[in-house]
This record gives C-alpha cells, sequence and structure tokens, in this order.
C-alpha cells in the first residue's frame, strides 16, 4: 500500500502546483544527497499501484541517528528548497522526523555559521513542516484504526490459512502458525478472529498460569466434536505471564507430547510483507495521501507535527509525538507485566477485536450457560454475499453464550414461509467464516405475500427475536414486517438487520459485508500494457463499486448513475484517454456501473473507445458480473461480518430484557426493529421507520452516499480537471483515551 501513498502524494502535490520530490531510500538517501532526492512527474508513479513494496525505497539509517546526518540531510533539502517532508514508516521513522523539525532551525543556523548557507536561506526556510503515515504492517501505531499495509497482511495470511485448512482437514492434523507481531499482536489475533482458530498468542494478552492444560482440554474436546482440524496461531513476540517467549516449535511440542496429535508448524516470515496490494490497503493510502498533503498546506509553524489517519471511516489528524508517546507507553505496560493497561491503551478496535475473539472460541460448559428461554431465529435475504457466513456464525455463538436457543432459517422469508426452520448449535457453525456464499441459503423474495405463513411459523416455533442479516431485501423485509404488526402479534418481537450486499447500497451505513471482497475481485482484473480494459460492475443503481474500484485500480474514467453524464463528457474522456496512451503511459481502464445509463450501455462505451482509439490503442471489454458475489470473503468481510453481527446479538438480548412482560416478549414501538450500520465512526443501531426518509425506494440506494466525496480523489489521480471539497478534511484532534462505556458504542 505505500506505493498508492507515494503515488497519492505526488499526484495531489502536482494538482495544488506544488513541486514534488522523491527521496529514495528513505533518510539514508535524505544524508546522502545527490540523485537519491529527485523531482518527479505525474507519469512517475503510473503503473505502480498495483505493486507491492515501495518503488522509492527504504533503509534503515544510523547516520540520521547522529546530529551531523541531520545536519547533512538539512543542507540537501535546503539546496533543492524543500520544506514540507512527507514521510510514511513506523514510529522510529516518525520519531526522527519529530526531532529533525525541532532541531531544523538549529540545523540551519548552523550551515550558516559554517558559511554552507547564506542568512537569506536561513530566512526563507526558517520551518519544516511534516506530515507522517503509518506504513507498518503490524497495525503496532496508537490512535490509527488501519496502518497501511495491515489489510493486505491479512490477505497473505489468509490465503496461506485457507490453504492449510485443506491439506489439515484430510489428514486430521494440528497447524501452529507463526505470524509477524514482534511487539503487537493484532496480525494473531484478527487472523485468529478470521478463520476460527482455536487459540491465539498474542504479546498483549498472555494467557493465564496452566495454559497448557486448558489448551490440551480444548483440543481434545474439538477432536471429540468431529473437528477434523486445530489452528493454533501464534504471534512471534507472544509471551506467558511471566515473560518468558511462547514459541511456535514450543506449542508444537507441546500437543505431540500431552496429545499425540499429528502437528506441523508454518512460519509465515516476509511472505506477509510482500504481494500485492489489496483493495482496502489502496484505498486507504490514497485518501491518506492526499490528507497529507492537505495537511502540509495548512500547516503552520505553530501546529504539531501530525500523522493522517482513519478513524472508523473518517480521515483524522493526530498530533505525532502523542500517538508515538501513547505506542511507547504499551510496550512500558506489557515490560511491567501490566497488560489489561496494555490492551486498553491499544485502542478500542484492538479490544473489541480481542473481547469477540473471546465471546466467540471457546464454549462455556452447558452448566455454565445462563438459560433465558428465549428463542432466536437467524436469516439471509437478498443477493449472497461474501462475510455473510461468518455473520451467521457469530449470530448463533453469541446467542449461545448469553443464554438463548438458536434457530436457523433455510431460503430467507420463503423458506421461512415453508417452515424450513431449525435448532442450530455451537458446532453447526464450525468452520464457517471462510466459507464465500451464504450456506443458509438466501432469496430475494420480500415477506408481504407469505405474512401469515411466517407469523404461523413464528407461533409454532415460539420465535421471540428476529436478526437478518441481507441487503436491500432485508431492509424492505423489515420495513413489512414492522406495517404488519397491527395484525399479527407475532411480529410484535425485536427485530435487528445487518446490511450484507456486495453494492453497498442498504442506507444507514457506510459499509456493508461482501463489499469488500467484491472490489477486492475488480482489483484483481488483469490489465495488460497497450489495452483499454473497459470492465463492468455490479451493484444495481448505486455506484460504490464501480467508484472504489476506479480508485483502487487506478481507473480514468468510472460511469456512475448518481453522477449524470452526456456525450460531451465521454467525448472529452476518449480524449483525455487517447492523450495518455500517447505517452509512457500505456494502459488504461475504464470502469461502468452496470445501471449508471440506460443508453450509453457497456457494449457502446466499448465500441466508442474501439473507433476513436484505432492506431492507438485497443480494447477489451469484461463484465464481471457474478463473480462478484462469490470466491472466498478478504479477511475485513469476515472480520466486519463477526463483529457486527455479535453486536447485532448483543442489542437484541437487552431488547429481549427490556419487552419482557408477564411470561411474554411484546415489542411494538419504532425503535425494535433496527439496523445496524457503520456511520463514519461508530456503529450505530437505527429504527429502519427513521431510515425511510434517507431512501431512494426507486433507484434502491441511499440518497445521500458519503463515497461520492471521494469522487473528485479519484478524478484528480486520473488527471482529470476538478475541483477538490476540502470541508470534509480531517482537523487535528487529540489523542483521546475513550472510557469503557464509550469503548462499548464506539468503532469497530
Amino acid at each position: 500500500g505505500m506505493n498508492a501513498a507515494v503515488r497519492a502524494v505526488v499526484r495531489m502535490g502536482i494538482y495544488v502546483k506544488a513541486k514534488v520530490y522523491f527521496v529514495y531510500e528513505g533518510y539514508q538517501g535524505m544524508v546522502d544527497g545527490g540523485d537519491n532526492i529527485v523531482e518527479v512527474s505525474w507519469e512517475s508513479v503510473s503503473s505502480i499501484l498495483q505493486v507491492g513494496g515501495t518503488v522509492i525505497g527504504s533503509a534503515r539509517c544510523k547516520s540520521f541517528r547522529t546530529r551531523e546526518g541531520r545536519l547533512q540531510a538539512a543542507y540537501n533539502l535546503v539546496q533543492r528548497g524543500i520544506t514540507n517532508l512527507c514521510v510514511i514508516g513506523g514510529d522510529g521513522s516518525l520519531t526522527g522526523a519529530n526531532l529533525f523539525r525541532e532541531e531544523w532551525s538549529g540545523l540551519l543556523e548552523e550551515l550558516a555559521q559554517k558559511g554552507k548557507i547564506d542568512e537569506e536561506a536561513v530566512k526563507r526556510y526558517a520551518y519544516l513542516n511534516i506530515v507522517g503515515m503509518v506504513g507498518s504492517i503490524d497495525n503496532d501505531f496508537c490512535g490509527t484504526d488501519m496502518t497501511i499495509g495491515t489489510d493486505s497482511a491479512l490477505h497473505r495470511i489468509i490465503e496461506v490459512v485457507d490453504a492449510i485448512m485443506t491439506t489439515a482437514q484430510s489428514h486430521q492434523r494440528t497447524f501452529v502458525l507463526e505470524v509477524m507481531g514482534r511487539h503487537c499482536g493484532y496480525l494473531a489475533l484478527v487472523s485468529a478472529l478470521a478463520c476460527g482458530a482455536d487459540w491465539v498468542f498474542i504479546p498483549e494478552y498472555p494467557p493465564e498460569e496452566g495454559w497448557e492444560d486448558s489448551m490440551c482440554v480444548k483440543l481434545s474436546e474439538n477432536r471429540a466434536r468431529k473437528k477434523r482440524l486445530n489452528i493454533i496461531i501464534v504471534a512471534e513476540g507472544a509471551i506467558d505471564c511471566h515473560n518468558k517467549p511462547i514459541t511456535s516449535e514450543k506449542v508444537k511440542d507441546l500437543v505431540v507430547q500431552r496429545l499425540g496429535f499429528d502437528t506441523r508448524v508454518t512460519i509465515l516470515g516476509h511472505v506477509q510483507r510482500g504481494g500485492t496490494p489489496s483493495a482496502f490497503d489502496r484505498i486507504l493510502a490514497s485518501r491518506m495521501g492526499v490528507e497529507a498533503v492537505l495537511a502540509l498546506l495548512e500547516a503552520t509553524p505553530a501546529t504539531p507535527a501530525c500523522v493522517v489517519s482513519l478513524s472508523g471511516n473518517q480521515a483524522v489528524r493526530l498530533p505525532l509525538m502523542e500517538c508515538v508517546q501513547m505506542t511507547q507507553e504499551v510496550q512500558k505496560a506489557m515490560d511491567e507485566g501490566r497488560f489489561v493497561e496494555a490492551v486498553r491503551l491499544r485502542g478500542t478496535s484492538f479490544e473489541n477485536n480481542l473481547n469477540t475473539y473471546k465471546l466467540l472460541s471457546h464454549k462455556k460448559p452447558d452448566a455454565e450457560l445462563p438459560k433465558t428461554n428465549f428463542n432466536v431465529a437467524v436469516l439471509n435475504v437478498g443477493a449472497p454475499a461474501a462475510g455473510m457466513n461468518a455473520a451467521v456464525r457469530a449470530a448463533v455463538r453469541v446467542g449461545i453464550t448469553e443464554g438463548h436457543k438458536m434457530f436457523a432459517v433455510i431460503d430467507g422469508f420463503e423458506g421461512f414461509a415453508r417452515g424450513k426452520i431449525k435448532e442450530i448449535s455451537w458446532g453447526d457453525v464450525g468452520g464457517w467464516t471462510g466459507q464465500g456464499g451464504s450456506i443458509l441459503g438466501t432469496k430475494r423474495t420480500l415477506p408481504a405475500k407469505y405474512l401469515e405463513k411466517i407469523a404461523d411459523q413464528m407461533r409454532t416455533n415460539n420465535i421471540n427475536a428476529l436478526m437478518v442479516i441481507g441487503g436491500f431485501e432485508a431492509y424492505l423485509g423489515l420495513l413489512e414486517l414492522s406495517a404488519a404488526r397491527e395484525k399479527y402479534d407475532e411480529f410484535c418481537v425485536p427485530m435487528v438487520m445487518v446490511p450484507a450486499t456486495v453494492s453497498n447500497n442498504v442506507p444507514g451505513s457506510d459499509f456493508s459485508i461482501g463489499a469488500d471482497t467484491a472490489l477486492n475481485t475488480i482489483t484483481d482484473v488483469k490489465k495488460d500494457t497497450f489495452f483499454l480494459f473497459i470492465i463492468e460492475t455490479m451493484g444495481g443503481y448505486c455506484g460504490y463499486l464501480a467508484n472504489m474500484g476506479a480508485l483502487a485500480a487506478g481507473a480514468d474514467p468510472a460511469y456512475i448513475f448518481e453522477e449524470q453524464f452526456d456525450i460531451r463528457e465521454l467525448q472529452a474522456n476518449v480524449e483525455h484517454l487517447t492523450e495518455k496512451m500517447k505517452t509512457s503511459i500505456q494502459r488504461g481502464l475504464v470502469l461502468r456501473n452496470e445501471n449508471c445509463n440506460e443508453n450509453y450501455t457497456t457494449d457502446f462505451i466499448y465500441q466508442l473507445y474501439s473507433e476513436e482509439g484505432k492506431g492507438v490503442f485497443d480494447c477489451r471489454k469484461n463484465v464481471l458480473g457474478h463473480m462478484q458475489q462469490g470466491g472466498a470473503p478478504s479477511p475485513f468481510d469476515r472480520n466486519f461480518g463477526t463483529k457486527i453481527s455479535a453486536k447485532a446479538m448483543q442489542w437484541i438480548s437487552r431488547k429481549l430484557k427490556e419487552t419482557y412482560r408477564k411470561g411474554k416478549v411484546f415489542a411494538n414501538t419504532d425503535d425494535s426493529v433496527c439496523l445496524l450500520g457503520m456511520r463514519r465512526r461508530n456503529l450505530v443501531f437505527q429504527p429502519v421507520a427513521e431510515l425511510k426518509t434517507e431512501t431512494d425506494f426507486v433507484h434502491r440506494i441511499p440518497k445521500e452516499q458519503w463515497w461520492l466525496k471521494l469522487r473528485p480523489l479519484m478524478k484528480i489521480l486520473a488527471k482529470y480537471k476538478t475541483s477538490y471539497d476540502v470541508s470534509d478534511s480531517g482537523q487535528l484532534e487529540h489523542v483521546a483515551m475513550r472510557s469503557p462505556k464509550e469503548a462499548e458504542t464506539g468503532a469497530i
């Protein structure tokens, strides 16, 4: 993802009429100067979006740690009139940058005394502005939800786990997987959540005394339940409660000695740093790069050096040193054995991951589970979306932990009406997180024509609450069920919807389960040189996939329904592309949402570009179709599905308690039929009745869509003239520790 950030900084910099320079080989290049600091053009960053690593190189640098080294670096920058630095790296690089900034005026004075620069230069270049972007696969930097590179590293881990699962299942094996994270367990924890690992070892949360016994008991219980494979994930920095290392070999030996299971160790190592960046990383880095340039333009000598980061779905700026200090606090807490504190300092997102993992991985013995006597049904509605199964698994397991009896409905509302409903147990949903599509089966049918039959089934099975995981049909379905409450008491129960659709067109949520996997399908399409690819994406009338796919894949135009276009715009696009293909950039990509315009079809656009591009480029078209709904879910979708669904289930439990009167559940208020969505920074429950005013029912999209604000950003990065609205850019904030109460309502 670093290259996406480099590309965004260069192109946004050129867009705002700044000179942009590359410093090759990190601080070493800044100290050495010469050919290591080079002015760059628009074309310099062409075709790097899909390349892993970083094209400008990176190096650890001893000399920058000395004042002499920094003096030389300052001299090299002043020679070129550079006073704005954008640093992409971990906390070491960013701390170094901050020190450099603090010393800057002193360094210039010293250079002037030595006669290397004149007094005029000291005045003209008096201040150095610094903005940081965190590039670190460990996601170990406090204050940021996600660092650049983390999501791609998770993709590598999950690819390996999915491959190992098939072999382990065939041979009935136990696999111990060691992942990176010397001081931070984020990768281990999230990959354990995403693949339903049996046990995870992370530095922030050492296992309790006697963990060897509990782990072996759990593994043998799983085998007894006919589970053919066990997966144990170990972070490379894992420790026990006496600060002694827990290595993957030690875990393997323990399993072999105590249980005699056939056990193998896989150490992933630097595979996690490589490969093609994921769609999420490309979009994150592109957004951060643009934000970094805006932050540099607005920086004054009085503003502290900041890092740009993402909180939920919101770009924010945070004082660099506050983040660094907090990151160091975590390490200090771990060194001193204050592990509860270390987890809290890591932030809400980390804490939520840990709590969700604990909830879902260990089943308490039946005797210890509460008994509520409530029956809760789960169903999938609408088209399949990757991540639905992870959501069902989380709902079932959290429901059982809360003491409810869980029921699975097969084939959506249609199956419900036909009585296709059965009790589902903890073990039934084992291994579901990595499965694509919908195991329960899903249909687009709405409940209106089956109301009486569904009410009968609710009564027969004594269903006290409903959880619906699906797309726009699920939302319409809940509106129909709540409208039918006057006639049928059976529908007077708590109902909650979790959005899952590749189109991401559900009102009340910035993201829906399945959209991230679909975006990765679009970015994975192979694009050759000398060709212009015209790709049609799904989404109904919602242009999310086309727009974000364009941002992630570096497309030229992206045609969407929300932004009407005419023949003049098509002509301008064709001319723009023809000019581009005559330069050294000899590849093009056009994305078109399937319903963006009924007359300007994909065939029409293909024929138009083919005719106009004769002699310059050849066209190819690709209608991606239903492959966007299929495939194994991405780590983001598995995780998002798991966490949002667990939260929805906890809401159901609360509502059941609130609405239980005189031996029965009766809920008929608007706030008992909700949609749980991600809004900017928080997960919020919104009554579906209130979302009606925000919905365009004809085109099945929300009236206002947050991602349209990223549209100019996509155009700028593709060299179109447009104006960029900075009203949504981040303001400098402080790193706040949220209270436990806030953490419950807070970000994912």
